[in-house]
């Protein structure tokens, strides 16, 4: 593997970004937006990102109901200058209409997304579901209505989502998602495909080649969300994750140990080569992503502008090839382990 800088990437056409992105899902709270100090923080986080680089923002108009691509937005009228990408996706919210997919709420949607973001045009629109009705029913609509929004410059690229389950799922059940993604995939043609992509992540081989490999193939590009696992793989959460263990397994604890367990034993080996500086687990975790190809762009979550910071000043130097392997071969443990625990006692809960 070559070595990435944080250069410039191309994601795909329309789209040159820097390759660490932000997820935007803003917390919510009880206040309203303009008065609440989570939204201040994460407000701060945004002008902080931008600081270091960055240029690619991820959001959904169902991430409280459009209420994080409002704050978005209200960070884009501060600072209108800003050349950024936008990324938004649809298919989770229905409305009144009878589907996601359904008639012209493709369009509907679209509008209030760039009203939301106080935006002319969205570079990425993605569709957010696998779910286009009984049969399909709404496949040629959802298709036919992104396509002619990409046509007339609304949007600039059209994603769609990768092959994704809950992690303790079945090997039958991975095997049905990628056979259902490939066929969505030959009809959407999409020029950009949205995963969730962690240590945790099932390898799903698509005509015989990995995610990455038929991706590039394709000249698609990539993004990947969710890289530090809700901050598991960055050593964070973790009298969270023993009380999230001690829930999933309330009778077992002394037959099985809890997840955070095993996971927090496979961060102790990469500290153990890597060191136990500040941001080190987050930069393994970050880089193993960022170099899984130059089409991929990587979009990480945070609530405050301490965590921008950290996941930004860390990166450092790529990894070497034989760093990588040291920390792939932790990451494949940690999945064998998850496998095992899921082979053991099915719980669909496991969403690192």
């Amino acid at each position: 593997m070559t070595a990435h800088d944080l250069g410039v990437r191309h994601l795909c056409r329309g789209i040159l970004t820097h390759p660490l992105g932000l997820h935007c899902d803003v917390p919510t709270g009880h206040a309203p937006p303009e008065q609440s100090h989570r939204i201040n923080r994460f407000l701060g986080g945004l002008h902080r990102a931008v600081e270091h680089g960055a240029t690619f923002f991820d959001t959904s108009d169902s991430y409280g109901s459009g209420h994080s691509e409002r704050v978005v937005g209200q960070f884009l009228r501060e600072y209108p200058d800003l050349s950024l990408q936008l990324s938004s996706k649809v298919g989770q919210i229905r409305g009144s209409a009878e589907h996601p997919y359904a008639g012209r709420h493709i369009n509907h949607q679209l509008e209030q997304t760039l009203e939301n973001l106080y935006v002319e045009q969205l570079h990425l629109y993605t569709l957010d579901s696998f779910d286009f009705g009984p049969g399909d029913r709404y496949l040629g609509n959802a298709i036919d209505a992104m396509r002619t929004l990409r046509e007339v410059e609304s949007i600039n690229a059209i994603g769609m989502r990768g092959p994704f389950t809950h992690y303790a799922a079945s090997p039958e059940e991975w095997a049905a998602e990628a056979e259902r993604f490939l066929y969505l995939f030959r009809l959407i043609k999409p020029d950009v495909v949205w995963t969730r992509f962690n240590a945790f992540t099932p390898a799903v081989l698509l005509e015989g080649e990995d995610l990455f490999s038929f991706t590039a193939r394709h000249g698609v590009g990539l993004v990947l969300a969710a890289p530090l696992a809700h901050g598991v793989l960055a050593g964070k959460n973790a009298e969270r994750s023993r009380s999230r263990a001690k829930m999933i397994y309330p009778r077992r604890t002394g037959a099985m140990p809890p997840l955070v367990e095993w996971v927090d034993k496979g961060l102790d080996v990469l500290r153990s080569h890597f060191g136990e500086g500040p941001g080190t687990l987050t930069r393994l975790a970050l880089r193993s992503c960022l170099q899984r190809g130059d089409q991929c762009v990587v979009v990480v979550g945070f609530s405050n502008e301490e965590q921008v910071e950290e996941n930004y000043s860390c990166l450092g130097d790529p990894l070497t090839a034989p760093e990588l392997a040291i920390v792939d071969d932790v990451y494949a443990d940690l999945r064998g382990h998850l496998r095992e625990v899921a082979t053991r006692s099915p719980v669909k809960q496991l969403q690192p």
